[in-house]
């Protein structure tokens, strides 16, 4: 138990060394001394202790040849503690204040791969999942040839898939609160932005459900207009989708729609 306590005491008086050696490096006016520990604490990984100093360093050394370094090690701070927001822009900044770098590409890509894992679920909002894409064709038009495009192109696929399934899943929430209208404006919208879309077959069935539902509740002024849609989503529906898991129940939806059509004809005729 003695040893126990001894080792703990020794680990303590260890850490505290540290932190106030850290502590007086911070209050140092010695910047030759500041940057040469902010760099062995980045190449330790101990980002978040180079990333203070780093930080003091940037207006000091402005203009010099150490300017570019220091400015680079704390870029990849801020993306290593997941300070996404502040890495996006350094990283941005960083491409553009030292457009001749060797790091000039490389942080560009980074800008975009950081607005890529800025990107939310599909069900939240989508404005950081299109500035993704956006910088990413930003990086792919700046530099078309690099070696990264490919894997750029892969990211951007991943958003635009989160995007194609946010219309998805908005267009299947109008029809589950009854908004049919809505529902069937929605879905024609998805299938315009992505006609080659996973969901196409669902999506065109529920373009016939919605109608049927509109028509089956529809009021006499609106009534036959609904049932002939219901009828035309219908046919367009089996001409695509033959072997359809969803056949069956699109064909009593044709029989009960065609009954009240010519129920609809019989009390107006």
């Amino acid at each position: 138990m003695l040893k126990k306590w001894s080792f703990l005491i020794v680990i303590i008086a260890v850490v505290s060394a540290s932190c106030s050696k850290y502590q007086k490096l911070l209050k140092s006016s010695d910047m030759d001394l500041k940057y040469e520990a902010a760099i062995a604490y980045y190449d330790d990984e101990k980002y978040e202790k180079a990333m203070a100093l780093f930080e003091e360093l940037i207006p000091l050394f402005r203009g010099t040849d150490r300017a570019e370094k220091v400015y680079y090690c704390y870029t990849y701070c801020n993306f290593q503690l997941s300070l996404l927001y502040s890495a996006a822009y350094h990283f941005k900044k960083f491409s553009t204040t030292y457009p001749l770098s060797d790091h000039a590409e490389e942080t560009l890509f980074m800008y975009a791969y950081s607005n890529y894992l800025l990107s939310p679920i599909p069900t939240l909002d989508a404005s950081e999942t299109n500035n993704g894409i956006d910088a990413l064709q930003f990086f792919i038009n700046t530099y078309p040839e690099h070696e990264l495009v490919d894997s750029s192109n892969v990211l951007m696929d991943k958003l635009r898939n989160k995007l194609e399934e946010k219309s998805y899943l908005n267009s299947k929430q109008y029809f589950k609160i009854f908004k049919y209208k809505a529902a069937i404006i929605s879905i024609n919208n998805t299938l315009i932005d992505y006609p080659e879309t996973e969901y196409r077959e669902e999506l065109i069935f529920l373009i016939l459900k919605s109608n049927f539902l509109l028509s089956e509740n529809s009021v006499k002024k609106k009534k036959l207009e609904r049932i002939n849609n219901t009828i035309d989503a219908y046919y367009t529906f089996v001409d695509s989708y033959k072997e359809s898991k969803y056949l069956k129940e699109a064909q009593t939806i044709f029989t009960k729609v065609s009954e009240m059509r010519n129920d609809f004809k019989l009390k107006n005729s």
